[in-house]
């Protein structure tokens, strides 16, 4: 398991879920502070659970100096069905992260995630680049996926939380 430090210092990194998280996850998911942004936490847990099952997925666990803070995951977006946005190119990865543990938002946590994240997918999968979704209304999220290299793409209707941007991150040039 790799870890890295923000810029203001707590050493972040990610591990693979295992089933004792998964009463952690549930504890998460069902805050309001989450529900708001992930919907019901049942269908929440469904999404994360198809990643998790997934083999060519990613699901990780957040950790903040060794202690678990947060959720992210990274799965092929032809998983969701063929119906995808307008304008996501084909190989694209969609991603998803909360940062469960208030104390370590706006802290650059979930940049660091995404960061780790990204390399992960683009080292070890073909993706041509990751996807993300975000409320048009969650600024702060939209401001944590701009500065770990995320770009605005188009405003695309999200079901659960309404006018949401689509963000993506390409492969680098490697």
């Amino acid at each position: 398991m790799a870890s890295t430090s923000t810029p203001s210092g707590p050493a972040v990194a990610l591990r693979p879920i295992q089933a004792e998280d998964w009463l952690l996850i549930r504890r998460w998911i069902t805050r309001p502070d989450i529900r708001r942004w992930w919907g019901s936490a049942s269908a929440a847990e469904a999404e994360m659970r198809i990643v998790a099952e997934t083999e060519s997925a990613i699901a990780r666990i957040v950790e903040v100096d060794g202690r678990p803070a947060g959720y992210v995951h990274a799965i092929d977006a032809a998983h969701w069905g063929s119906d995808l946005p307008e304008g996501m190119p084909p190989g694209t990865w969609d991603v998803d992260i909360f940062i469960a543990e208030p104390e370590h938002r706006g802290k650059g946590v979930g940049e660091t995630a995404l960061s780790m994240l990204a390399d992960e997918v683009f080292v070890t999968t073909f993706a041509a680049a990751l996807s993300v979704f975000v409320a048009i209304a969650n600024e702060p999220a939209i401001r944590a996926y701009e500065r770990a290299g995320f770009a605005w793409t188009r405003v695309w209707e999200d079901p659960i939380v309404g006018p949401s941007w689509m963000l993506l991150r390409y492969r680098p040039d490697m």
